[in-house]
């Protein structure tokens, strides 16, 4: 347990994190990676370029010193984090020296700020939330490992079909090169993948959601070519130009705490922009294998029909359900789509039941317009559930609900 000084301390810091917790963490990653290279191999390189992993861990910080008297507020924060962790292959040891080095960046931009009782107060803190992660993370670990056909860390898995949805969007299917079966995981989840590239010095490591319901044989993910948001790009590029059957890769066991039960009775609106499809249609084919008299109302925007993946796929499963409705909205002017334009209350309005519990998924200018139009016709915030694709950043207020 805290000190109550170093509590006063530590909330006495929270306007200070506020204005300076990028910069802080911007420097924090900058002399981690001199001194500790080789953790390149399992951060995610695109979104330190960006600018998203220094944000998403200043967001951490700041709610770490907000809740310092109430850690377990920040439960689902850490839980989300830590299945990230567990995917990545965070383990004990990296924590001293995450913890050495964000304390130097504090007394680096703080300056003379950063006193010996602030430096120290942090230092109390960070050790009590390292190991908040480390019990939650061993649980992870323990519990990917010793579930049937688990196993620890990456394990070998070969391309066995590619298959292109849209023109953009192009599927993976992987089966372990041992020929064994998968771990179940439920509708939501992700995989980590990890890949040497040519040319790389580090390995590259990205999170993608499983697209459709489990069979044991494999998994399958939908990559959206990023071809025109470099960095972003590299490892969707790679997949769609360099990897093909017969190529192998390295893989997780999934994970993630975004998910639903397939198995509750309550209805259900799957709502999802661009690629944000790809959670959404294995929670839908989850639902009309295991509960097909599960109300569900399936509701995709994107920019026109030719990036539009799934559509079929989509029909034919909401024919399968005893109450089920699909919904398309296009950007572009199209006889093709339900609703022209982007989508909004008033279509949300119109095509959304006001008992339903919510899942979002695309974009994040997309999710908070679609998150904001849910609240402006009803849906309470418990009721509404979202999924970033990426480091996880708060979400603005955004009228234009764009899917790219």
């Amino acid at each position: 347990m805290l000190s109550q000084k170093s509590i006063d301390i530590i909330k006495s810091t929270v306007p200070v994190l506020e204005v300076t917790g990028v910069e802080i963490t911007t420097e924090f990653y900058k002399t981690l990676f001199e001194a500790h290279p080789e953790l390149l191999n399992i951060f995610n390189q695109a979104n330190q370029k960006q600018g998203r992993q220094q944000t998403a861990l200043a967001n951490t910080v700041y709610a770490a010193a907000q809740n310092i008297e109430n850690l377990k507020s920040i439960v689902p924060v850490v839980e989300r984090i830590a299945h990230k962790h567990r995917s990545l292959g965070v383990k004990p040891e990296h924590y001293p020296i995450v913890g050495e080095y964000l304390l130097k960046a504090i007394k680096t931009v703080l300056k003379e700020d950063a006193t010996d009782e602030i430096l120290q107060a942090w230092e109390e803190a960070y050790g009590i939330i390292a190991n908040v992660f480390i019990s939650v993370e061993s649980e992870m670990y323990d519990e990917a490992k010793s579930q049937k056909n688990g196993w620890e860390g990456f394990k070998d898995f070969t391309i066995t079909k590619k298959v292109k949805e849209s023109s953009l969007i192009t599927s993976f299917y992987f089966q372990p090169n041992d020929q064994s079966n998968v771990p179940s995981y439920l509708p939501g989840q992700y995989i980590t993948i990890r890949l040497l590239m040519q040319g790389q010095e580090y390995t590259q490591i990205r999170h993608y959601s499983l697209s459709s319901a489990y069979t044991p044989g494999g998994y399958r993910i939908s990559v959206k070519r990023e071809g025109e948001n470099n960095p972003n790009g590299q490892m969707s590029t790679y997949l769609h130009d360099k990897l093909n059957v017969g190529d192998s890769v390295e893989l997780t066991v999934p994970a993630g705490d975004f998910y639903c039960d397939v198995e509750e009775s309550t209805p259900i609106a799957l709502i999802s922009g661009g690629v944000g499809v790809t959670p959404m249609y294995s929670m839908l084919e989850s639902i009309t294998e295991k509960n097909p008299s599960r109300p569900v109302t399936f509701v995709h925007a994107a920019r026109n029909k030719e990036v539009h993946a799934f559509s079929k796929d989509v029909m034919q499963n909401i024919s399968r359900l005893e109450n089920g409705k699909s919904y398309i909205v296009y950007e572009q002017d199209s006889s093709e789509c339900d609703f022209n334009g982007y989508l909004n209350s008033d279509i949300l309005g119109e095509v959304i039941d006001q008992d339903s519990v919510c899942y979002v998924c695309g974009p994040p200018p997309f999710m908070a317009g679609v998150i904001q139009a849910l609240v402006e016709i009803g849906i309470q915030q418990e009721r509404i559930h979202y999924e970033f694709f990426g480091a996880a950043l708060a979400l603005e207020k955004n009228s234009k609900v764009s899917t790219n």
